[in-house]
């Protein structure tokens, strides 16, 4: 038993590691590097691409509808009108539902008119009611409100990043499909030159 501590090791050191050569791999091929650029395209796309897309999408269609809006709102008004008949309603019900009833009202010229127009809640015959009218003094409907040109771009930001992902998870699936098409001809071709030497049949 040696007391004198381990036996040493004669012979040469293995040799220390070396940090990996910089500067480009010899083993990545031209298909490689095509899917790290789209890997990185897909990334920029998401990040970047994707908020802008909605956030402009959602922007143009919320100010699209308030000009609508703006447009309704200026060529339309409310006026006092009446109830021609009683409109139907649950007992008891202090809900105010829009329901179709028949109104008369004056216009500006002093003429009468009647129609079907859209009231809220119940009433009897003579009861006043508002309703909207046009430039021309017939009935119209009330015009759209500020809230649903924020709910129009908020619908249209969602599509718009929802349309963005999908081209872009789609595109990225076919171009790699497409470069393993590439690889996968290229293994078969160099497999072909390959393979005799390296089963031995080239020795036969």
């Amino acid at each position: 038993m040696n007391t004198h501590g381990p036996r040493r090791v004669f012979g040469p050191r293995p040799p220390l590691l070396k940090r990996p050569a910089r500067g480009p791999n010899p083993l990545r091929r031209r298909t490689d590097r095509i899917q790290t650029w789209c890997t990185v395209l897909f990334a920029l796309i998401l990040v970047v691409g994707l908020p802008a897309a909605a956030i402009s999408a959602g922007y143009a269609a919320h100010a699209s509808q308030m000009r609508v809006v703006a447009a309704e709102t200026s060529a339309r008004h409310q006026i006092t009108a009446r109830l021609a008949d009683a409109t139907p309603g649950p007992a008891r019900s202090d809900v105010r539902e829009p329901r179709q009833a028949r109104v008369r009202w004056v216009a500006d010229d002093g003429e009468r008119h009647t129609g079907t127009a859209t009231v809220a809640g119940e009433g009897d015959s003579g009861d006043e009611v508002r309703v909207w009218v046009n430039r021309e003094g017939t009935l119209a409907q009330p015009p759209s409100s500020p809230s649903t040109a924020r709910t129009m771009g908020w619908f249209t930001g969602c599509i718009t990043a929802a349309t963005v992902a999908a081209l872009a998870f789609t595109g990225r699936a076919r171009i790699r499909r497409a470069l393993d098409r590439r690889r996968y001809a290229r293994w078969e071709a160099e497999w072909k030159v390959v393979e005799p030497a390296w089963s031995g049949r080239n020795r036969r």
